[in-house]
């Protein structure tokens, strides 16, 4: 079981989110315990403060040290070698490869940053900085859930032995290949053919190839320092000899062949 605890200002934020899907089937299997701690119960006057003005002026709030520092101390103190994860801009972009890290661990602690952002000293208590990209959220609460749903669904029994993240986009690296159910003809479109033969030498081929066709077109900064196998290499290069093939589209609608 994994234990992830929450430290925010905004517990209430979490309920729904655990009631429903992957998180709320692991909670009830027992293959997580998930918490949220309220941050206001570590602060010591009697307005329960947890922000306070910048030093040197400036615009917006700063989360306090004392009261995430004193949660922090108390968690680890409770929890099982827990990996301590700190939201914030600055960190380092979240990714599969990381999701994967941090299903294997005894417990997360996650700490939600609130405000314009949270007192620099916090930074030498965690373990981690993580951000889901260049962009700014209200808190780190939203972004938390993103981590906890990445990280739950990886855990073996949440989603199921038979598709515990096969075929996925970034599972090995790669988007997913195009998926269809029925029917198989839709308002002109038909079901490769392919998929319907029931070669599974051939679909698993296909597929591959698909993934691979879709991240070099969509996010060719994954196959940049990607170590393909021989077989990848084979069907890239199908991929780039399929592309001079086929007629590509200019800036002004027009169809030209290479």
């Amino acid at each position: 079981m994994i234990d992830i605890r929450v430290l925010t200002i905004f517990p209430e934020i979490f309920k729904s989110f655990l009631s429903y899907g992957n998180p709320a089937r692991a909670i009830e299997a027992g293959l997580i315990d998930v918490q949220t701690v309220d941050l206001r119960e570590f602060t010591t006057d009697r307005h329960r403060t947890t922000d306070d003005y910048p030093f040197g002026g400036g615009t917006g709030m700063i989360m306090k040290p004392e009261p995430v520092v004193a949660g922090i101390r108390h968690l680890r103190s409770v929890m099982r070698n827990p990996l301590v994860i700190l939201m914030t801009p600055q960190g380092r972009l979240f990714t599969q490869s990381i999701a994967e890290a941090m299903a294997v661990s005894e417990s997360l602690l996650i700490v939600s940053g609130r405000y314009e952002g949270v007192d620099e000293r916090i930074r030498a208590f965690v373990d981690d900085e993580i951000s889901l990209g260049d962009y700014i959220l209200s808190g780190g609460e939203t972004a938390a859930m993103v981590i906890m749903d990445a990280v739950i669904r990886l855990i073996p029994g949440v989603i199921g032995a038979d598709s515990h993240g096969c075929g996925e986009s970034f599972y090995n690296g790669l988007l997913e290949y195009p998926q269809y159910t029925r029917p198989r003809l839709f308002e002109g479109m038909e079901v490769p053919e392919v998929l319907l033969e029931g070669h599974h030498e051939k679909i698993r081929r296909w597929r591959k190839k698909m993934a691979l066709a879709r991240t070099r077109a969509k996010r060719p900064d994954l196959l940049r320092d990607r170590a393909c196998t021989p077989e990848e290499e084979n069907l890239l290069e199908e991929i780039r000899l399929d592309s001079l093939s086929k007629p590509t589209e200019k800036d002004d609608g027009c169809v030209e062949n290479d």
